[in-house]
């Protein structure tokens, strides 16, 4: 962060140093080109217009926030104790490791059969696929 800061400090001082460098070209090339002169008294006078300067905008620095570990969902809580048994769980089990009730075991489960997940290895009792 502080590496990032400091090279745009720099870049800064450059762009400001090349925008000093042009209003002085600009300056230089305004000297070198005289007006025509016309030969009749009523000529008309030419203003120029004025010069813009280029002024270098400001670059906002995002502060980037520390990563936190992304939360376990229900359904990969579920499916991290179903894959860690080698005999397979039951819906027992599975409710006191988790504390989730009956009914969201039931239905995390029937979609993990549904997607191929999980097999069902007897009455209750679930294994990976």
């Amino acid at each position: 962060m502080k590496n990032l800061k400091k090279k745009l400090q720099i870049i800064n001082r450059e762009l400001k140093a090349l925008a000093k460098k042009v209003d002085k070209m600009v300056v230089a090339v305004g000297k070198l080109e005289k007006p025509k002169v016309a030969k009749k008294p009523k000529a008309k006078v030419v203003k120029r217009k004025p010069v813009k300067k280029i002024v270098a905008k400001k670059v906002a620095v995002k502060k980037v926030a520390a990563k936190k570990p992304a939360k376990l969902t229900a359904v990969d809580t579920v499916v991290g104790l179903i894959k860690r048994s080698k005999k397979g769980v039951n819906t027992a089990t599975l409710k006191k490791k988790t504390g989730f009730k009956d009914h969201k075991i039931h239905t995390i489960v029937y979609k993990l059969k549904k997607q191929g997940k999980v097999k069902s290895v007897g009455k209750g009792v679930y294994f990976k696929a």
